[in-house]
């Protein structure tokens, strides 16, 4: 039987023929990796155990429709359950674990399929125990439970919250909101060698999705049809029946728009012959995503202006990957990019004057809007990118940069540069004669309805300085290449 699954080896993850197989046992890594981190500053009380609640699964409005749950990502990361209404309980000092599972009632077998018993799920997650949700209160009282730690928090990226998990009976346990939260959020900081395997096969998977549409597109075709070919390839191919993300597809001056693709811009643009394409992809693969971004001509073959264009972004994203170690400052990367970005601007014609005085008066910002990377794991802007979110600057582009960390070796980010003629901030900056005196506005009317150019790879910190798991085409020649039909260096990163 192939599945989820195999029925016949509980020990691996599988979606079957040649996809990765990832071993129940990087969950007990992460778990260990979290009881080490609570045993820091002061260690934990005895009989102290972590809750976490998994996803429940939804409805669509006040339908009966259920969407296709993905589990939330801490409870994934520590148990690796697929399935929905679990409970995790995670013994603070001995990191013995114990999933609680839901009651099922007699109708599930006839609609959703077998009720598996309690034992299915103790061999197939390789936990130490599993028991009913409806008899977790009971199991803490027996045990002697002394102190609950809650995951309660917020997201640096999302500003957003994470909840702590309720159940019955919980009011009678002294609990811990303060603890686990920034615990959890520093092991997944840094991966571990069988998280980067499940990792290295997400981006392997999303560069060969990318390349089976670099060889598709043409002129004419819509652009969720590139879409369409991206998560066909990644879910065919590769077992990945999620994207991290919603497809970026834009076309043209699309292309412009950051996180294009959304319900109310839905890829649905005909690509015209002499569009800049640009791609922003990732699929997810039980649950650990690739972020991958290609930009190329949509006939196939650079303009002047294309190549000008794409080359200061691709010199932008060398610059920095060549500067890739552990004790780099990724804000100092970002200026990195920056400075690059306006050097080459201006030997296109389109910036003028003194490249420093561009960066303090914030010119690069004015076409690289965004960060220039991000922390990547199971989550596509992964948990740890400011340890201290006071100490994020609020100077335009830089303030939008979502890692402000010294690298170390273990974290896994993109890198992102980009480069797009934006009508709303192009506008404002020739308003201001202070910004304007460093453009060529005749120059820069060329570039309108351009669109853009990102280029985003995924990135390892090495001891050494850094792997890049991202299999796509990157040079003129090597893009031209591929999507003529020939051969390229798949290896030449």
């Amino acid at each position: 039987m192939e599945g989820t699954q195999q029925e016949h080896d509980h020990s691996h993850y599988s979606m079957g023929l040649s996809t990765l197989r990832v071993p129940m046992a990087m969950f007990k890594q992460n778990r260990e990796k979290l009881v080490a981190e609570l045993a820091k500053d002061g260690g934990v009380a005895p009989n102290s155990v972590v809750i976490l609640r998994g996803a429940k699964q939804q409805t669509r409005f006040d339908t009966d429709h259920e969407p296709l749950m993905r589990q939330e990502s801490n409870f994934h990361y520590l148990f690796g359950v697929t399935e929905s209404g679990f409970y995790g309980v995670i013994d603070a000092n001995t990191g013995k674990t114990t999933l609680f599972v839901p009651k099922l009632p007699e109708s599930y077998a006839v609609w959703m399929g077998r009720i598996e018993p309690p034992s299915f799920y103790k061999d197939k997650y390789g936990v130490d125990e599993v028991h009913y949700v409806d008899d977790l209160s009971d199991q803490l009282t027996a045990n002697k439970t002394s102190v609950i730690y809650l995951l309660k928090g917020k997201n640096s990226d999302s500003g957003n919250d994470a909840k702590p998990a309720k159940f019955t009976g919980s009011d009678a346990f002294t609990v811990d909101l303060d603890r686990l939260h920034p615990a959890i959020v520093r092991s997944r900081v840094f991966k571990t060698p069988s998280e980067i395997e499940v990792l290295r096969y997400a981006a392997k998977v999303s560069s060969e999705a990318h390349i089976k549409v670099m060889q598709t597109v043409r002129p004419g075709m819509m652009e969720y049809q590139l879409e369409s070919t991206f998560l066909h390839h990644a879910y065919h191919s590769g077992g990945c029946r999620l994207a991290g993300y919603t497809c970026i597809c834009g076309s043209g001056n699309n292309s412009s728009t950051l996180h294009y693709g959304h319900a109310g811009a839905p890829n649905t643009r005909k690509i015209q012959n002499n569009d800049m394409l640009l791609l922003d992809m990732g699929a997810e693969y039980y649950c650990y995503g690739a972020d991958i971004t290609c930009s190329y001509p949509a006939n196939g073959t650079f303009s002047a202006s294309q190549r000008a264009i794409y080359e200061t972004v691709l010199n932008a994203q060398t610059a920095v990957l060549n500067a890739i170690k552990p004790g780099v400052q990724w804000v100092d990367m970002h200026m990195l990019a920056y400075r690059v970005i306006c050097e080459n601007l201006k030997a296109a014609g389109i910036l003028k004057g003194d490249v420093d005085e561009m960066l303090a008066n914030h010119i690069p910002a004015l076409f690289m809007p965004h960060g220039l990377g991000h922390l990547l794991g199971i989550d596509t802007h992964d948990v740890g990118g400011y340890p201290d979110p006071s100490v994020r600057s609020t100077a335009p582009g830089v303030r939008s940069l979502r890692m402000g960390r010294v690298l170390e070796a273990g974290m896994y980010l993109t890198v992102e540069p980009g480069v797009y003629f934006i009508d709303h901030l192009l506008d404002s900056a020739l308003r201001d004669t202070q910004q304007a005196a460093f453009i060529v506005a005749e120059k820069l009317a060329e570039f309108r309805g351009f669109g853009g150019v990102r280029l985003e790879d995924d990135v390892l910190v090495t001891a050494t300085g850094h792997e890049n798991f991202t299999l796509c085409p990157r040079t003129v020649q090597e893009v031209e290449d591929c999507m003529a039909g020939r051969s390229w260096n798949k290896n030449s990163k």
